[in-house]
């Protein structure tokens, strides 16, 4: 299993957990706040990197 798909298997995990434990609306607000949380604190060079690796794995 690859690192990502690890990644991807422990958010639906902790997705699931956090709606069974809170409203849904609180656990989107996690799931969503907490990546936009993470770009945020990326220097502007780190996000035109990612910005750029983006673009071109959606170009393949």
């Amino acid at each position: 299993m690859s690192k990502n798909a690890k990644v991807a298997a422990g958010g639906v995990a902790a997705g699931l957990i956090l709606l069974i434990w809170l409203p849904w609306w609180a656990a989107l607000l996690i799931v969503l706040g907490v990546p936009a949380a993470a770009y945020f604190t990326l220097d502007p060079s780190q996000r035109r990197r990612l910005r750029r690796v983006s673009r071109k794995e959606i170009g393949r």
